[in-house]
């Protein structure tokens, strides 16, 4: 079970599975791209936010390694269906931390974290979810938040 996730440079990307975290995934990207660092795209879960392993039945409660693995799996999911092009180089992370928690350790060998301005949260008229708000404050490296609809200018590889 892995609560913490060693960065040695790159850009860590959160990922909740949201619309605006692909949004992210698909920015951040392009960015890793054209500057030639890694991507490491970090999801923090727990039990009440991971997808329904495999082997789970009703009456019996799989070991955490089945659900690790069955977040794992979606984010890899999340990740190919981002279509990044396929000289980034990416990593999909899965730590079972709360989200600023795991984001925030994922950081600490980053040169960039990158967040959706929104998450899964409940509050749709907030400009900046929970988690963003915190990692923004908190984060020992610079953090670049992307709104939703608003992905700025295209990257180009000249």
């Amino acid at each position: 079970m892995h609560e913490t996730v060693p960065i040695n440079g790159g850009i860590v990307v959160g990922h909740d599975g949201s619309a605006c975290a692909q949004e992210a995934l698909r920015w951040a990207g392009r960015l890793a791209l054209r500057a030639g660092l890694d991507l490491h795209v970090v999801r923090g879960w727990s039990m009440t936010t991971a997808p329904r392993p495999a082997t789970w039945e009703p009456g019996y409660v799989p070991p955490l390694a089945d659900w690790q693995r069955a977040v794992l799996d979606e984010l890899s999911a999340q990740v190919a269906a981002a279509g990044l092009d396929a000289a980034v180089r990416v990593t999909p992370h899965v730590v079972h931390r709360a989200p600023v928690q795991a984001l925030l350790g994922a950081a600490e060998g980053a040169d960039l974290l990158v967040v959706g301005a929104r998450g899964r949260g409940g509050f749709a008229g907030l400009l900046l979810g929970s988690v963003g708000d915190q990692l923004v404050h908190h984060a020992p490296c610079p953090v670049t938040v992307v709104r939703s609809g608003h992905g700025g200018h295209a990257f180009t590889a000249d």
